[in-house]
């Protein structure tokens, strides 16, 4: 027998295995309802009994029943979420990386901002979101001599448990007038 006669009988065994696929397909009748091939089979004067006994007798390729069993694995789909995970805890790049939401405090009051920062922050830890950015103000109209709402958010951001390190961004992003947060 040579390596021709062999892919033969190899090929000719695959189309006699996807045949007997084609046949198996799943049904959407009542669990118990008769396949049409049992229907077929108690025409020719087979009893139920019988028709398992075939059904028992049939044989399975042994690499199709461990895949049914054991099923495969992505290993490609495992290594892209292990890299994704690995580099959402790198540092550099968390920092690097664009605010994924932001909120604009201008306008106003303490409380009102703490309570909107806290409704804020909770949202976007609920999302799942890596980077925020808070957009405060530089305090260039606040009344008095001091900003408001910038020593708000340090402290915002100093108190909540959920945020973790954080910046200013360059002066396209805003600069000393907001601040970015990494959220834990």
């Amino acid at each position: 027998m040579n390596f021709g006669d062999i892919l033969n009988q190899w090929a000719s065994q695959e189309k006699k295995a996807n045949s007997q696929k084609k046949q198996q397909q799943v049904s959407h009748k009542k669990a118990n309802a008769p396949t049409a091939e049992e229907k077929a089979a108690m025409k020719q004067g087979y009893t139920p009994e019988q028709i398992m006994q075939q059904d028992a007798q049939r044989t399975i390729n042994p690499m199709e029943l461990w895949l049914r069993r054991y099923g495969t694995i992505d290993k490609d789909a495992i290594a892209a979420a292990y890299e994704e995970q690995h580099r959402m805890e790198s540092r550099e790049y968390l920092r690097t990386m664009p605010p994924e939401a932001r909120i604009d405090l201008h306008g106003m009051t303490r409380d009102e901002a703490w309570s909107r920062l806290e409704q804020f922050t909770t949202d976007c830890k609920r999302r799942g979101l890596k980077k925020i950015l808070i957009v405060h103000g530089k305090g260039n109209h606040s009344h008095g001599s001091d900003p408001v709402l910038g020593p708000l958010v340090r402290t915002f951001i100093e108190r909540c448990k959920d945020l973790g390190s954080s910046g200013h961004p360059d002066a396209r992003g805003g600069g000393s007038g907001a601040t970015w947060v990494i959220i834990k």
